[in-house]
């Protein structure tokens, strides 16, 4: 039997102000790793694409 799932810690005060000004604060991505993504992206739509039409 799997163990229960435990519950998720609260942030408050200081690292809660961490968190949110990371959460807001995008990371810039170079241009290598868009195109690593973007191919990624395209690759996987076709494959959705090719499974769709069988």
């Amino acid at each position: 039997m799997a163990r229960p799932i435990q519950d998720t810690p609260i942030l408050s005060g200081e690292d809660a102000r961490r968190f949110i000004e990371l959460m807001n604060t995008p990371r810039p991505e170079t241009p290598e790793r868009k195109t690593q993504i973007n191919e990624a992206y395209d690759t996987v739509m076709k494959m959705l694409a090719r499974n769709k039409t069988k």
